[in-house]
């Protein structure tokens, strides 16, 4: 039995089969304060967005955030956060 061999002369772009662009995460302590960190999920994405598109992001990786906080000064700081993002966003637009 023989196998035909199909070459692609074409490159060979993996989409990620999840569309989130950033992950969030909340740091610091009590007496510093506590702040959202963003990080990428692909290294690829941070250079084709722009401004507009990081705050959707940020913002939308906030929200998935704000679902999980148990924590009342995490709370404080992911809502505080998104209200700083939405408005930075309003601005832009």
């Amino acid at each position: 039995m023989q196998q035909s061999v199909v070459e692609d002369k074409c490159m060979n772009l993996a989409e990620p089969e999840i569309d989130r662009v950033m992950t969030a995460k909340t740091c610091g302590c009590k007496e510093r304060g506590k702040r959202v960190t963003y990080a990428y999920i692909q290294a690829s994405h941070s250079l084709c967005l722009d401004k507009k598109d990081i705050l959707a992001a940020e913002i939308e990786a906030s929200e998935r955030l704000l679902n999980y906080v148990v924590d009342s000064n995490d709370k404080t700081a992911v809502v505080k956060e998104l209200a700083e993002l939405r408005m930075a966003l309003d601005l832009m637009t």
